[in-house]
């Protein structure tokens, strides 16, 4: 039996027989700090947050910008109240997590694929048939495509990637790499990823803007970067974030904490159980550290850096870990405006842009920092993809080609202002 069928009948097994973790009578609520002192109770709560089972999926940043939390049933009426009396009223986004994971499982049985004609972009895909997808459209473009390792993941998977050239120039150009899937349970991340490699491919000397960046510039793309986490949101855990290596009582390290770079400072924790865990020390995953090697290999190989997270529609660029702003600001959030200007024109999709510390919030070891900090990759970038909240980790399938489409256009603007901007 193939694997590509194999896979979604072990994840049906998984689901009848009570292997997978589930969150029945779990919502997400959103709600919208008013005072510093809203904010200073938020991130409180956040820092304890594995100790109450409330879950952050958009963490407390500043006065005005909403924050949106996962709460366990058993857990409910009691956070309910606490908000009460700091003068919250929650937005309820998702009544039933578990109904909605449902309804998403449901279509798994329709991702088998046997011939990369039958790929459907649409829908999410698991590991196994990624791998698949890069081995079938690498065949059918050997001149186009080649196929690489990078390491070995905690529990021994391959991290495969991809490298798409045009024309032979008889010099190496300049390098363009991005990756998605770091955060496991961030799908619209690696499916967005697969959708613009395969444009990037296939429109080749048929779209001018893609053949001329193409031509412009080496392109390496890493679809899934956490590749056990995220066979684990398939097979056992859809809500998973981090790697899945072991620490103490507690399993994974949040991979976007791990990089050496103002390494588990603010905006990371201690705490093995936590889903910030920094772990215990600067490259302690393979996953990150074999993404390290290669852009560290070759110094002066790569222009351009992007990860791709969900969800907020945000660009953003180094710095992380301060709000103080690097040399190169001023062309990086240039380009940053080109891109989203790009990206909103397309189904009126709306981003915000700027450095990741005060658009976002301060984080330290982030994949961002290191890559423009310690790699010298100017055009280093952090996105986070659709939606804002309503959906969040569980953005439907039906918003895969969107979110491609409009992501594409907002890549292509970065690498033409970066060929004109070096």
């Amino acid at each position: 039996m193939a694997l590509s069928i194999i896979t979604p009948l072990l994840l049906l097994l998984g689901v009848v027989y009570g292997q997978r973790e589930r969150y029945k009578g779990h919502q997400v609520w959103r709600l919208t700090p008013k005072s510093l002192t809203q904010l200073e109770y938020l991130d409180n709560l956040r820092q304890k947050s594995h100790t109450k089972e409330v879950d952050f999926w958009k963490d407390p940043s500043s006065v005005g910008r909403p924050v949106v939390l996962r709460v366990p049933s058993k857990r409910r009426n009691e956070i309910y109240i606490e908000l009460g009396l700091q003068g919250f009223v929650p937005e309820v986004t998702i009544k039933d997590l578990q109904q909605n994971i449902d309804e998403e499982e449901s279509l798994y049985t329709q991702n088998s694929f046997a011939d990369l004609k039958d790929f459907d972009y649409s829908k999410y895909h698991p590991l196994s048939e990624v791998n698949a997808w890069m081995e079938q459209i690498a065949a059918k473009y050997p001149e186009r495509v080649t196929l690489f390792n990078i390491s070995s993941s905690y529990e021994g998977r391959t991290i495969r990637a991809m490298k798409i050239v045009g024309k032979a120039t008889g010099s190496k150009k300049p390098g363009f790499f991005f990756d998605g899937g770091i955060h496991a349970r961030e799908w619209i991340s690696p499916a967005t990823v697969i959708y613009m490699a395969a444009q990037l491919i296939e429109q080749y000397g048929k779209n001018r803007s893609i053949t001329e960046v193409v031509d412009a510039l080496d392109w390496f793309i890493l679809p899934v970067f956490n590749v056990d986490g995220y066979n684990y949101t398939w097979t056992t855990n859809r809500m998973w974030r981090k790697t899945r290596s072991k620490h103490f009582n507690c399993y994974g390290v949040d991979p976007n904490r791990n990089w050496d770079w103002e390494w588990c400072k603010q905006g990371a924790s201690k705490d093995p159980c936590s889903d910030s865990y920094c772990g215990p020390s600067p490259f302690s995953e393979s996953e990150v550290k074999g993404v390290a090697d290669f852009l560290n290999a070759v110094p002066g190989r790569f222009r351009a850096y992007i990860d791709f997270h969900s969800f907020s529609q945000l660009w953003m660029t180094p710095w992380g870990y301060t709000k103080d702003l690097p040399p190169d600001f001023p062309l990086q959030n240039a380009c940053s405006a080109a891109a989203v200007d790009a990206l909103t024109a397309v189904h009126g999709t709306k981003y915000k842009y700027g450095t990741l510390a005060r658009v976002i919030y301060i984080s330290s070891g982030s994949s961002a920092d290191w890559t423009y900090g310690a790699a010298k990759i100017k055009y280093s970038t952090g996105v986070e993809l659709r939606d804002t909240g309503k959906y969040g980790f569980l953005l439907p399938a039906d918003q895969i080609i969107p979110s491609g489409e409009e992501t594409l256009q907002g890549l292509l603007a970065m690498a033409k202002f970066i060929v004109n901007n070096p």
